[in-house]
């Protein structure tokens, strides 16, 4: 009997003996599984480790590193290890170009400037000494018919002898005494004064010069008062006061002494960028604000485009002719305007999606998770929109912002001499 319970306690110590080993066994085969990831510190790289923490040396969570991106970025390594010049990874939001027809308008800067086709130049048509000047100041305004200068010729004095010598001896020669009248009033005088020296039997000795133009005067610079010289802008004369010319002075046959400009005809120069010029045209409307006089508004149109382009100037300039009746507008303030250039159907994309890099425009297209550098050709700008006119599609997806994305030395100077 009692051996028969030593046999039994021996049993059951062996089927729980051999139970624990099996635990055991099993145990030690999870523990087995390993696998080929390691954490490391974005910081610090040299720090690696097979289990996710934190760095030992600044702190940072570790991050996984193998031969794969992490699960479900679908980034691959090749993606990865694309040269920053031509592929960039960012989370940047991505757009579609749009095909639409947008009303474009031209935004422009310039400034007023006198209208140079009202420019009259007020020259002597003879030789002599001005005995009294009429004109004070620069910019006095004068009209049609009025006196401005006095002046002793002998030129003159001669000639006007010589019509009283035939009208007194010789009345029956006509053709002499016509042809004596024609001289006098082809040098300047009136007829009133030709009659008058021909009533009266008497030179004058002081002259007087009348004004055939309308407007104000601008004074001549010294350096075109001894010889005749082409008309130039008044922005160029300045106000020089005082007058370059005075009482008693001997001017010459031919030279020029004032310009006399029309206030009543200005002109708005305006400058238009090189890439809007495809839209411009003769008679498109024109709407022009002054930030002197924010409550006045002018409406014109477009009356000149200039054919050429100035070296070193990435603008073009246009002319829109204004009225200036009532004075209000001063010349050489700045101004603000707007051209109505029609309806422009096309691919447009905002201004930002644009990389301007001189010779060349780029976009960044959307590659799966990366943007890679792709060049267009662009038109029309409208406010914050520009033209596709060549690189792009509607099914296309491109990067919002593109500067963002352009940061580095090596693609604007990769990109910018493609």
């Amino acid at each position: 009997m009692k051996s028969i319970k030593i046999i039994m306690i021996s049993l059951l110590s062996g089927m729980l003996f051999f139970a624990a080993c099996s635990d055991q066994k099993k145990e030690p085969a999870k523990a087995q599984v390993k696998t080929d990831a390691k954490y490391t510190c974005p910081m610090h790289p040299q720090i690696l480790e097979d289990h996710p923490g934190n760095c030992p040396i600044c702190g940072m969570a570790l991050v996984k590193k193998s031969g794969q991106a992490s699960e479900g970025a679908g980034i691959s390594l090749n993606t990865v290890l694309q040269p920053v010049n031509s592929s960039v990874l960012s989370t940047v939001n991505a757009i579609v170009p749009e095909q639409k027809e947008i009303p474009t308008i031209i935004s422009a800067q310039g400034y007023l400037d006198f209208n140079t086709r009202t420019f009259n130049n007020i020259a002597s048509r003879f030789s002599g000494r001005i005995e009294k000047l009429y004109i004070k100041n620069a910019f006095q305004e004068i009209h049609r018919g009025q006196r401005i200068f006095d002046i002793y010729s002998p030129d003159m004095v001669t000639a006007q002898q010589d019509l009283i010598y035939l009208a007194k001896n010789s009345a029956q020669e006509t053709g002499l005494i016509n042809a004596a009248r024609q001289k006098l009033l082809l040098l300047g005088m009136t007829s009133e004064q030709v009659n008058q020296v021909v009533k009266t039997g008497k030179a004058f000795y002081s002259l007087p010069v009348y004004s055939a133009y309308e407007g104000h005067v601008h004074d001549m610079p010294h350096s075109q008062m001894a010889v005749a010289a082409p008309v130039q802008a008044p922005s160029d004369f300045a106000s020089n006061l005082p007058l370059s010319v005075k009482e008693g002075m001997y001017v010459e046959k031919g030279q020029n002494l004032f310009n006399v400009v029309n206030p009543h005809k200005l002109w708005a120069v305006l400058k238009i960028d090189r890439s809007a010029i495809s839209g411009l045209k003769l008679n498109q409307a024109v709407t022009i604000t002054l930030p002197d006089l924010p409550d006045k508004t002018i409406r014109g149109k477009v009356n000149f485009i200039e054919p050429t382009l100035q070296e070193g100037d990435k603008t073009t300039s246009i002319r829109v002719y204004i009225d200036n009746m009532d004075h209000e507008l001063k010349v050489n303030s700045v101004i603000q305007a707007t051209i109505q250039s029609g309806t422009q159907n096309g691919l447009w994309v905002p201004r930002s999606a644009l990389v301007d890099l001189g010779r060349t425009q780029i976009v960044w297209l959307k590659n799966g998770a990366s943007y890679v550098a792709h060049q267009v050709n662009t038109g029309l700008t409208n406010n914050n929109e520009i033209q596709i006119t060549k690189g792009l599609s509607v099914t296309d997806s491109l990067a919002s912002n593109a500067q963002y994305l352009t940061d580095s030395e090596s693609f604007i100077k990769t990109q910018g001499h493609e």
